[in-house]
């Protein structure tokens, strides 16, 4: 599966939200927008990820990024999953797994020593125009929001 580089201009997507509304990517040009990739809602270390993003939003916020956390999990799931931990970004649902797989999050992957075909965990960073700035494949959950905002710049 081919994943995004530098320079490439980010798929658009239009994905159902936890709020029950939809999120249209192209719809928030003008912003940089970190997306990030997480395989199950609930989960420890998808929980670990978002929460980090929740306590880290403030910042990333006033640095001028969104973010949206993209799953496979169903709506329903997301919405249980924001209420519990009280995240206020948008989390989209992509129950088809295209979107993750046009992006290069959807693939082989190791786990538990094992080649398993899932969602790999990854976090893309879009400027203003929706063109990749970063982007980082296999990513750890614990710490990765802090080594990204390193990677951009930002205060820890």
């Amino acid at each position: 599966m081919p994943r995004l580089a530098v320079g490439d201009t980010a798929p658009d997507f239009t994905l159902p939200t936890a709020d029950g509304g939809s999120l249209t990517l192209s719809d928030l040009r003008g912003r940089r927008v970190i997306v990030y990739f997480y395989p199950a809602a609930g989960t420890p270390g998808c929980t670990k990820q978002a929460c980090d993003f929740r306590d880290s939003l403030a910042a990333l916020q006033g640095a001028g990024f969104a973010v949206v956390g993209v799953s496979p999990d169903p709506v329903a799931t997301l919405a249980r999953f924001a209420a519990a931990e009280g995240l206020s970004f948008p989390l989209v649902s992509d129950e088809s797994r295209e979107v993750l797989q046009a992006w290069g999050a959807y693939g082989e992957k190791q786990l538990y020593g094992k080649t398993v075909t899932g969602v790999i965990r990854s976090t893309v960073v879009l400027d203003a125009e929706g063109v990749v700035e970063l982007a980082q494949y296999n990513v750890r959950a614990t710490g990765h929001v802090a080594k990204l905002r390193r990677d951009l710049g930002l205060p820890a």
